[in-house]
This record gives structure tokens, sequence and C-alpha cells, in this order.
């Protein structure tokens, strides 16, 4: 049995912390909010994020981050990408040196625009074992316990390994990578091109329009994750396609119903309040748009999305901007 604290009591850290609970390791879950903490240590559920999902016995909880820290052997962290440098200056501190380091945030560090890999060696140390946990996951099914499955990347074969142990189970499949770059890389743009597909369903263009953004949004990956080192097989597995139709096509993505309201008109301080969670694909487009300047890499979908997020286009504009874009012949490099 392994001991680990997951960090970010939100609906996937609690699924995550859930999900380790259940495959009978020692779990600890810490959330920020010392009130919404004592209600999870009453009821043993979180109805704010995981509605009539019981938790079990098993999970413990707090709201000290150094206590649950302290002694650890695998801390997951579940927090939004704008909170991750934050949190791991609080916990360097308090880290045993053989400490490993996991995630399942979703973007780019909003200070940088880098990786959270490189982050996590920035503050702590390149010596970190570090793995990302990534794929096509909604947190609401996966503690539901339906079929999932998902990719761990690490530079470590026995890190990834020693994860994937504590986390598959018949009802959760575990891939491995060591492509770390790819694997983030997928999970940052899919809320980008989720607010696209969105929008366009947002304009009733319909399924014609949601296909050819996944697809070209895919082209979009490729390009990008190529430049900065990731695997094209990787892009095109769960971390990467996976993730993205999961997220283009189903409401349960905070970044599609974003997408939805914005395309019709709303406006987007009210779709915030209304899905009442983080919504990365905000961040995420800002970052992508710096990092593709800054590689001259074309995404043209990411561009328009940034453009109607931070410079007030209209989706309707945006939209007509991509269409009117030079002919070409299609390709993905």
């Amino acid at each position: 049995m392994t001991s680990l604290c997951v960090l970010g009591a939100g609906s996937w850290g609690t699924a995550m912390a859930l999900l380790t609970a259940r495959n009978g390791h020692k779990t600890l879950l810490w959330g920020r909010n010392p009130e919404h903490v004592k209600s999870l240590q009453l009821t043993n559920r979180n109805d704010r994020y995981l509605p009539a999902i019981q938790l079990p016995d098993s999970l413990q909880y707090t709201s000290d981050l150094i206590s649950c820290v302290k002694g650890q052997e695998i801390i997951l962290v579940a927090v939004p990408s704008h909170a991750f440098r934050t949190t791991l200056e609080s916990i360097k501190p308090h880290l045993d040196p053989t400490t490993r380091i996991a995630w399942v945030t979703k973007g780019l560090d909003p200070n940088s625009g880098q990786l959270l890999h490189k982050t996590v060696y920035e503050i702590l140390s390149e010596n970190t074992p570090v793995a990302v946990v990534s794929g096509p996951t909604f947190a609401m099914e996966v503690a539901k316990n339906l079929p999932t499955a998902i990719t761990i990347a690490s530079p470590s074969n026995e890190f990834s390994s020693l994860l994937s142990s504590i986390i598959h189970n018949q009802r959760f499949r575990v891939y491995t990578s060591d492509d770390i770059v790819g694997v983030q890389l997928g999970g940052a743009i899919k809320n980008v091109l989720a607010i696209a597909t969105g929008a366009a369903d947002g304009l009733g263009f319909g399924a014609n329009s949601r296909a050819a953004i996944v697809t070209r949004g895919m082209a979009e990956l490729i390009r990008l994750g190529q430049a900065l080192g990731g695997k094209q097989e990787t892009l095109m597995g769960l971390a990467g396609l996976g993730d993205i139709v999961l997220t283009c096509t189903d409401n349960q993505s905070r970044n599609r119903r974003l997408g939805i309201g914005l395309g019709k008109g709303r406006p987007i301080n009210e779709i915030i309040e209304e899905i009442g969670q983080e919504v990365e694909g905000i961040s995420a487009a800002r970052e992508l748009h710096l990092l593709a300047i800054k590689h001259k890499i074309e995404m043209p979908i990411a561009e328009q999305v940034y453009k109607v997020l931070y410079e007030n286009v209209s989706p309707t504009t945006a939209v007509q901007n991509l269409l009117v874009r030079e002919q070409k012949k299609e390709q993905f490099e």
C-alpha cells in the first residue's frame, strides 16, 4: 500500500483521491477552504463538485497544507494551472528529498507560458521525479466508476509504473509514456478547441463545423507539439486526440459550455459565474497564442479563440476570419 496526498478538493482532485482510496491506498485530500473540508469530513461527500457521490470511508481530508505533504511518498497536484506555481512554492520547504510529484492539472504556467514539468524543475529540482496524468476524462464519470482510459507520462519508467499500479483497476485503464511534452500539450490545447467547437455550436453551425474544428485543431496541436519536442503518436493518442474528442463533443466540458454561451452572445462573466468552476481554456488560449508567436507556428483556430476572449472579436467574425483564409493543401505539418 502506497501513501499519497492529493492537493485540490475540486471535482478532479476529489475523483482522483476517491480512485486511489478505492484501490486501497492511504490517501489524504487537501482543500484550501476549511469550511469545505469540514463538510467533507462530516459527510464523506463533495456535493459542490461531485453531487450525490459517496466517498470512501478510508479517504482522509485536511485543510493544513504543510501536514498534508510532510512524509508523503507521492504528491498528486490537482489545483488549477494558475495556482500550480504558488502551490509548489508553498510546499517546497516541507518536502522529503525522495518525494515524487505528479499532477492532473491541464494547462500551461500562466506566469511563463511554459509546460508544468519545467515549473516543477524550476521551483524544486531537475532531479525531482515527475509525472503527468492526462487523457479523456470527466471527473464525474471516474467517480461513478465508469470505464476510463488515461496516459501517465514521465521521464522515469519506474515512477510511471508505480503511479500506474496505484490508479489502475478494472474500470480505469492506464497507459504509460515517456513523452511528457506531448501529453501536457494535448491537455492544454483541447480546452481551447472545446471553446471553439462550443462557439460554433452556439452559433448553430452544426456537426460539419464541429468536425472541421476538431480535425484542423489536431493539425495545430501536431505542429506545435513537434516544434516543442512532442511525439506525433502521443498527440494522436488518448492525451491528444482522445481528450480533444471528449471535450469538443460533450457538454460536461466547462470549456465547451463557455463556447456555447459565447456563440449565443452571452457575456463571458455571466457564463463563468453560471459554470461555477475553473475554465482552463481562458488562460490556455493566451498562453498558446504566445507560444505560437514565439515558435512561429501557424495556429489559426487557437488565434481566433484568443481574439474572441481577449480582443472582443465576435464569434461570428472569428469564424469568418477562418473561412476567408487563403486556400491551401491540407497538411498536418
